[in-house]
């Protein structure tokens, strides 16, 4: 591990810090407890990440890692909490998509997801029923339709067909489910980053950007259009994937081996160069 220097960190920690500090000025949180946040933070990094030997989470030993006096580590070992619940609707919503679009008793030949019928019939394929069936038997798919309807999810089409609305499976701003990923794929990315930067041997992770400047508004649009569009294919084929290897597991039950875990994303951004100029500062 060959972590850089902190002259050499500082100035990309800004840039990466100012759209968070941004987001919690426009939410209210006030430096006073995004200060309270970092410190808890580096007191529960260096204990649980850094010091392998339980023997040497002491208090002094913290203090000199860190910097963070030693009453406050005391403070924030009282206090300290996570919660790292995953909101319902994330795990159960999220599962009916996926299956949706990436199981084939759901799909067409093309990967497509099917228009379903609501309800079950003897004589039909598959059913919205049997989707949401197919993930829970806690939650009715009536109450899952009209969640899923009210968030614009799905179209209700005559002949009482249900229609997944590709365009609008992204959970509302400033809902939970969409903090929930917020927080979580931008510490993937910023996780597989940093492993990159700290590795000895060569990069651990794909971490890879095309970048263009100079654009007009119009070349910058229609980049634009086709990276979404290219990327959206890329995270279907990876989803079918991920289905087709979770369906062809030996045993359903979980085994002590199955601890792994893979986060796959793709983001793509664009601003005017003025303002880039200007944060760079």
């Amino acid at each position: 591990m060959t972590p850089p220097q902190p002259q050499m960190l500082l100035q990309p920690l800004r840039r990466l810090l100012r759209p968070l500090v941004r987001l919690a000025i426009l939410s209210g949180v006030t430096f006073p407890i995004m200060a309270d946040l970092l410190r808890g933070l580096f007191v529960e990094v260096a204990t649980l990440d850094l010091l392998n030997d339980t023997a040497s989470r002491t208090d002094s030993r913290i203090s000199l890692l860190t910097g963070v006096h030693r009453k406050e580590i005391r403070r924030q070992r009282l206090e300290a909490s996570t919660d790292e619940t995953i909101p319902a609707a994330v795990s159960i919503s999220g599962q009916i998509i996926s299956g949706w679009l990436g199981t084939k008793r759901f799909s067409d030949a093309k990967g497509d997801p099917l228009v379903l019928p609501r309800l079950r019939s003897e004589t039909a394929g598959p059913s919205f029923e049997d989707l949401v069936e197919s993930v829970t038997t806690d939650i009715r798919p009536r109450a899952v339709l009209d969640d899923f309807l009210a968030q614009g999810i799905v179209l209700l089409e005559p002949g009482d067909l249900v229609r997944l609305n590709q365009a609008a499976f992204i959970p509302r701003s400033g809902s939970s489910e969409q903090l929930f990923f917020f927080g979580r794929n931008l510490h993937d990315h910023i996780a597989a980053a940093v492993a990159n930067v700290t590795a000895s041997d060569g990069p651990k992770f794909l971490d890879s950007t095309v970048h263009y400047d100079r654009l007009t508004p119009e070349a910058a649009a229609r980049l634009l259009a086709i990276a979404q569009a290219t990327a959206t294919q890329a995270l279907l084929e990876v989803n079918r994937t991920a289905i087709s290897l979770l369906e062809t597991t030996d045993s359903q039950i979980p085994q002590a081996t199955d601890t792994r875990r893979v986060n796959f994303g793709i983001y793509v951004y664009t601003e005017d160069e003025a303002a880039a100029q200007e944060e760079d500062k």
